[in-house]
């Protein structure tokens, strides 16, 4: 039994190295986003189900939007990356466009925990409203705060 744990604890602490050195520090939120996707997908398929709208065309354009969701959260971090070494080239701080990143994050976990409580309503479930309307909150507060950006770099 002790083998067990600790091949266990070995490859635990090996997925962690590797997330953290993939991802950096704040790893837990790319594997909490897709354990979301994880989540919504079969919440999903299950108010399909109860629905009696099963579809494999919508199960598979499910999956691909998901997978577009990671290449958009790629394509902002790597834009954030790029502009940043650039600036960094050319003597100019655009530290500030590492937000870009974040911020598409931010908002595709709030966007992932909405679908699933849609799903659980669907299914039955009796999910509290200040937590349907908590997320509404942080989705316009993401969402003001990148207009604030966008509008305080156009003067």
């Amino acid at each position: 039994m002790e083998k067990i744990a600790n091949k266990m604890n070995t490859l635990w602490g090996a997925a962690v190295a590797l997330f953290a050195s993939t991802f950096g520090e704040f790893w837990f939120l790319f594997v909490a986003f897709f354990v979301l996707n994880v989540v919504d997908y079969i919440t999903g398929v299950a108010k399909a189900r109860f629905s009696k709208k099963e579809n494999s065309n919508k199960g598979l354009k499910g999956i691909i939007k998901k997978v577009g969701y990671w290449v958009v959260i790629d394509i902002a971090f790597f834009i954030a990356l790029s502009f940043e070494e650039m600036g960094t080239n050319i003597g100019i701080n655009l530290a500030f466009v590492e937000m870009l990143g974040w911020f598409t994050l931010a908002t595709f976990i709030i966007n992932e925990i909405r679908s699933i409580l849609e799903n659980l309503v669907i299914l039955g479930v009796d999910v509290p409203v200040f937590l349907t309307k908590g997320l509404e909150v942080a989705a316009a507060a993401v969402q003001s705060k990148t207009e604030n950006i966008t509008e305080d770099k156009k003067e």
